[in-house]
């Protein structure tokens, strides 16, 4: 046996007991959330701290990479870390077992640091999960590495004196696996009947009809082109971006809205169902998110419906800065701590902002924001569509940063006149002749003027549009193209309503939105 062998031999006992302690530690932690509140988990809570401290440029890696699929690497991440100090502090524990424990003790410390420090931290209390599982996770360690099996003894040594403390150390982590498995298996099933109590809440919701219906949309909106994004985004299909690792389950019948703040006259608390008893509207809109690449896919539309919360505001006692009000920015908050500023200039214009309830004529989808959400058409989510709102503050913009303009975002972010070539897709492989490029374009609260599509930088062609939907949507387009042999480079680009033609300059997301003109290279046959 050569030395590596030797010494990986010797440490494996040690690398298993921190594994299992380690595992127990989370599996504790589960089942103390139940008492506390399911957020207050270390890995939730270590995940969110992780988020809140991440770069732009990382977070837009992250996005641009794994897309919806982010939360769940970081979650795994996360997981691979804490094994991997966990079996180091078991070798360690093979000749220092109080220093490994306390090294568990400090994880904890950490864990404890996290959860008490989230922005939807209601106190001390959240640090109870990862000190109780840390508590635990010491002991289990301590006890472990005392057995002479685990103290760097090789496996395969005389029987004689040590078999026993083989098997005891054996029966010990398996004893402590199975019992962690069940505690915490216990611990998601107790913290599922909160989510269950939540989702038996959103299914009592039934949502009165609009008081002003959406417009009928004109015929030929929709062109139902195969490979064309269709006009309206199903629910399960529409993009999801935001920092919740877990996704909040509110109960309706506890929540509540808050009005308050600078040039609040009128200070408003509502619940739900006095929401719901006020007139509401119903209207499609696009949203499109700022982490949205150049051709990507973080742009839908969908049948919104809620409450106007220009009127709100108005019965709130708000004015807006045109008309002498001292607040300019509305600071959302959501139940998980997330802050959204949005100019209340832009609220009050006249547009369609709502406190919606309702998406594609159902109850919003927890994923995007039930009860209610805010949404402004015409900016981008990160300054104006608060998903899980609680809480609207007037304020200024000299006086309070958001979220995301802490991170080196921009504090008023419109959207962009933007488009997007759909069909034919990249590298697809073409039959030579007449071939349909189609795809969508949006200004929203500006509309679509025009589309131009070229092949391989020759003149710019006039791109036939689909009807004119309400001037917060999207706008579908196609083109004939004679496709020719070869390798071909198709390029986009929209004008809008204001005469505003979309730029050729590519800026990526950060700090207020991608530009350029979409591209896709196809061969022809």
């Amino acid at each position: 046996m050569s030395t590596r062998q030797r010494t990986l031999l010797h440490a494996a006992p040690g690398a298993l007991s921190g594994l299992v302690a380690g595992y127990a530690a989370l599996a504790v932690a589960e089942l103390a959330a139940v008492a506390v509140r399911p957020e207050a988990g270390p890995v939730t809570a270590v995940g969110g701290a992780a988020i809140d401290r991440t770069p732009a440029v990382v977070k837009d890696w992250a996005i641009r990479n794994f897309g919806t699929d982010d939360k769940l690497v970081l979650q795994l991440g996360i997981l691979v870390v804490l094994a991997v100090f966990a079996m180091a502090l078991g070798v360690l524990a093979q000749r220092l077992r109080r220093v490994a424990s306390a090294g568990v003790l400090l994880f904890g410390a950490v864990g404890a640091w996290a959860a008490t420090g989230r922005p939807d931290s209601p106190g001390a209390l959240d640090a109870v999960p990862s000190v109780v599982g840390a508590l635990v996770a010491a002991a289990v360690l301590y006890l472990l590495a005392g057995c002479p099996a685990a103290s760097g003894r090789p496996w395969k040594a005389p029987s004689t004196a040590s078999g026993m403390d083989r098997r005891g150390f054996v029966v010990g982590v398996a004893g402590v696996a199975a019992a962690s498995t069940g505690i915490g298996f216990l611990g998601l099933r107790l913290n599922a009947a909160g989510t269950k109590q939540a989702a038996a809440s959103r299914a009592t919701v039934t949502l009165p009809p609009p008081d002003s219906a959406a417009p009928k949309l004109p015929r030929g909106a929709d062109l139902k082109l195969p490979g064309l994004s269709p006009f309206t985004t199903a629910n399960r299909d529409f993009y999801r971006v935001d920092t919740a690792l877990t996704v909040p389950r509110v109960d309706v019948g506890t929540w509540k809205l808050r009005i308050h703040g600078k040039g609040v006259t009128r200070p408003l608390t509502v619940d739900f169902q006095e929401l719901l008893a006020r007139p509401l509207i119903e209207r499609d809109i696009t949203m499109t998110c700022v982490s949205n690449e150049v051709g990507g896919s973080y742009v839908g539309t969908a049948r919104w419906l809620g409450v106007r919360l220009a009127q709100l505001l108005r019965e709130a006692g708000v004015r807006p800065p045109s008309k002498g009000g001292p607040a300019d920015q509305l600071l959302a908050r959501s139940v998980d701590g997330m802050t959204i500023g949005t100019p209340v200039e832009t609220v009050m214009d006249g547009r369609d902002a709502l406190l919606a309830v309702g998406m594609n004529g159902e109850p919003l989808p927890f994923e995007h924001g039930f009860p209610v959400r805010m949404l402004v058409p015409g900016l981008f989510g990160y300054v104006s569509a608060c998903k899980w709102l609680q809480d609207i503050e007037l304020t200024t913009f000299d006086a309070y940063d958001a979220y995301w303009v802490k991170r080196d975002w921009a504090a008023r972010a419109p959207i962009k006149t933007e488009s997007r070539i759909d069909t034919p897709k990249p590298f697809a492989s073409l039959t030579a002749g007449t071939v349909a490029v189609a795809g969508v374009a949006w200004a929203q609260h500006k509309g679509i003027d025009g589309v131009e599509v070229r092949v391989d930088g020759g003149d710019w062609q006039r791109a036939e549009l689909a009807a004119e939907g309400p001037v917060d949507t999207w706008r579908q387009w196609w083109w004939r193209w004679p496709a020719k042999s070869g390798t071909h480079t198709l390029e986009v680009r929209a004008t809008d309503r204001t005469g505003y033609t979309q730029t050729d300059k590519r800026a990526r997301p950060v700090p207020d939105g991608a530009s350029g003109w979409h591209s896709v290279v196809v061969t022809v046959t």
